[in-house]
């Protein structure tokens, strides 16, 4: 018996719009989704851009008109991946005529709106996702069962970060990332630390930052000799308290000379501990009391971590930072065809979004902030 076809709309075919095709092109052949995704329509900034970028991602067609997209019957999930600004009006149209919408972090430029979001879909009844695709990580998924388990004990406190080098050139030209309504490293990347610190270990209900800005100007564009003031920050520092009693630290940083993928944490409890990097996602690592060979013992990803089994039947195989957008994908599906929720949706993202701009505040009133 065939399964029905589900279609897919992807507005933007930059980066992550590749990463999304790549996705509902691939998940079929490794998960037993209800349905079979269909890449019907792709939206950019103009139709010649749309209809080269359908044609090299496999789309059946292309258009200028993200609009268009959104009304055409035979999209039944609209995917976006357009600059943050146009998050909001995208999600409000899909939602407005009862379709799925996966949508790229952050959730909008602030966090009110990223709330009239969020509460537009529950009114709808409506199926949301948001691409914090690390999170899918079968270690990320060990690491939450372990703490929940209590076999490392009360959590008293997390240290986690995210780091990279692609802002540490000084020349490094302004885009949507420098833009105010970007919100800069904190935003960018310091939701990813956000969203990791929450889904593992719950709510943070209590912030103090400090940001940083180390290049005052940057050029306009590429090539450019004009400059322009930055006014977001290139690195923030935070305490945080958590609901469950823990405390602990974030930083979020784009201008980390020689980092290139350091999102990282360690999670430290009254009988062990966990740590983490995506440098070396493949890898979680406990420490053990055992008298006289107390340490951290390395577990390497294989068949007993679910999903990666449907990628491989070997351990040590490695998964890679697609493979974590398919599994998103792979439970986008299931939840479009109503079995079961996955997340993180519109919900989880505002909080993530709500805590970022906590962030931003205590940095400006130089106070702890309570959310």
């Amino acid at each position: 018996m065939s399964k029905p076809e589900i279609g897919i709309g992807l507005v933007g075919s930059g980066f992550m719009g590749r990463c999304h095709a790549n996705a509902f092109r691939a998940v079929s052949g490794l998960f037993d989704v209800p349905g079979e995704p269909r890449l019907r329509v792709l939206a950019d900034a103009d139709d010649a851009l749309a209809t080269r970028a359908a044609q090299a991602l496999g789309f059946e067609r292309g258009t200028g008109d993200w609009r268009a997209l959104v009304a055409d019957e035979a999209v039944d999930i609209v995917a976006i991946t357009a600059p943050n600004v146009l998050h909001a009006p995208i999600a409000h149209a899909a939602i407005a005529v009862g379709k799925t919408v996966y949508c790229e972090k952050p959730l909008s430029t602030t966090a009110a709106l990223a709330l009239e979001m969020t509460q537009a879909a529950e009114a709808a009844g409506v199926v949301t996702l948001v691409g914090f695709n690390f999170l899918r990580n079968p270690m990320i998924k060990l690491a939450q069962q372990i703490i929940a388990s209590g076999e490392i004990g009360e959590i008293t406190g997390f240290r986690g970060r995210h780091a990279e080098n692609y802002m540490a050139d000084p020349d490094a030209p302004h885009s949507f990332r420098t833009n105010p309504q970007g919100g800069g490293a904190l935003a960018d990347i310091g939701s990813h630390i956000i969203s990791m610190a929450r889904y593992l270990l719950g709510p943070i209900t209590e912030v103090q930052a400090d940001s940083r800005t180390f290049h005052a100007t940057r050029p306009t564009a590429p090539r450019s000799t004009r400059r322009e003031p930055v006014k977001v920050d290139d690195m923030t520092h935070a305490l945080v308290r958590f609901e469950n009693g823990a405390s602990g630290s974030l930083e979020a940083n784009w201008a980390a000379t020689a980092r290139t993928m350091d999102l990282s944490w360690e999670i430290t409890g009254t009988k062990g501990a966990l740590a983490f990097t995506q440098e070396r996602m493949n890898d979680l690592q406990l420490w053990s009391a055992t008298p006289g060979r107390s340490g951290y013992i390395r577990i390497e990803a294989g068949p007993a971590h679910p999903p990666y089994g449907a990628f491989c039947p070997a351990p040590g195989h490695h998964l890679g930072f697609n493979d974590l957008k398919i599994i998103e994908v792979a439970g986008l599906l299931e939840a479009h065809a109503g079995l079961g929720a996955t997340g993180p949706d519109f919900r989880e993202a505002y909080e993530v979004q709500r805590t970022v701009e906590a962030m931003q505040r205590s940095d400006e009133e130089r106070a702890w902030i309570s959310l």
